[in-house]
């Protein structure tokens, strides 16, 4: 009995591991997010500024948040509120940047905000994603107090780039698809206390990583994050495994990108090459996704900082990359038997219960 339900397990998983999903958008989308996201890396190429560059392209990143769904003016909107979250959150990261006792408080408060905007919007993945990856880079890469308002216009530029592109692509797909309503808004019940709980378990892993005093640290919210947004268990199992197997075959992928020595040019090509398969299999096979998504934070670690890249210091991030995720995701796991948990809910839903009653 127990043999032919592991063996069934086993077979389970190679199924999910071998099968690519049909995607769900349109199949221009992964063009345009790819372009939009890529672009302000080759403008910052052609003037000699690719860390900038870089920093306008994770602004950028919002594009990701164009909603398929509802009116032109509601989708706008959408983007325009993501886009205004994306650079609050990096802007206070790199505040509290400045005085490290306020990271975890800071990170908390962000990272509590962001899934309750995200949850209670009804937002598709990535939802927040992004954005709390910004504030948590934010929060750690060397940037002087007296550039921290240069380091946030380059994430402003790039997010009101990405809202010029997401309009003229709403535009497009209002004129050539059916517009189809969006889910009706309202207060899905257990939303404070879920967003509660995601909350302790992402600051749980960013507080372990610092207590290991690994390299860097917000790599391990980022996958705790990541692995959160699975709705069942099993789904949170299924997104683990393909989380650290990607992760692995993409460290070897990121050894090699580093070590062909890519100029400036050869760096934003790589990043809309990366950029662009990603979005081409994050919705049809994620580990395979995660193999591309490793090199391109590397790379947004390493050329972004504006430091010299050397090779022992490129390995270190690729080795610093697997430990973080592997606690990301063991992290990210415990979390999800929690949230799944009716007896482990109680407290949280008697807070929520608390405050619903208090500000209604």
């Amino acid at each position: 009995m127990i043999s032919d339900r592991a063996r069934q397990l086993f077979q389970d998983e190679l199924r999910h591991l071998f099968t690519i999903n049909k995607s769900r958008r349109p199949w221009h989308m992964p063009i345009i997010a790819a372009l939009t996201i890529s672009f302000p890396v080759f403008v910052g190429a052609y003037f000699g500024a690719l860390p900038s560059g870089i920093k306008a392209s994770l602004g950028a990143m919002v594009i990701l948040n164009t909603p398929l769904l509802g009116r032109l003016g509601d989708r706008i909107v959408t983007l325009m509120a993501w886009g205004f979250a994306m650079s609050f959150c990096f802007a206070l990261g790199l505040v509290a940047q400045q005085l490290p006792v306020l990271r975890l408080p800071v990170f908390a408060i962000l990272s509590f905000g962001v899934v309750l905007f995200g949850r209670y919007y009804q937002q598709a993945p990535p939802a927040g994603l992004f954005i709390l990856m910004a504030a948590a880079i934010a929060l750690f890469i060397p940037v002087p107090l007296e550039h921290l308002f240069v380091a946030t216009g380059m994430v402003m530029l790039g997010s009101g780039f990405a809202i010029f592109i997401g309009l003229l692509y709403s535009l497009f797909l209002v004129a050539s698809r059916p517009v189809l309503p969006k889910p009706e808004l309202g207060y899905v019940p257990d939303t404070i206390s879920e967003s509660l709980m995601i909350t302790l378990f992402v600051i749980m892993a960013l507080s372990l990583a610092l207590l290991l005093n690994m390299s860097n640290p917000y790599w391990a919210a980022v996958s705790c994050f990541i692995i959160l947004q699975g709705i069942h268990l099993r789904s949170m199992w299924i997104k683990q495994f393909h989380r650290l197997l990607g992760t692995s075959i993409g460290m070897v992928l990121s050894g090699w990108l580093l070590s062909l020595g890519l100029g400036t040019w050869g760096v934003a090509a790589m990043i809309l090459a990366m950029m662009l398969c990603i979005e081409s299999m994050i919705d049809r096979h994620y580990a395979i996704a995660v193999i591309f998504i490793t090199p391109l934070t590397i790379f947004i670690a390493e050329f972004g900082s504006g430091l010299p890249v050397s090779a022992a210091h490129s390995q270190a991030i690729i080795n610093a990359r697997l430990l973080d995720t592997v606690l990301g995701c063991a992290v990210g796991f415990a979390g999800g038997w929690v949230i799944h948990s009716t007896k482990l809910q109680a407290p949280f839903q008697k807070i929520e219960a608390y405050l619903l009653a208090k500000f209604s």
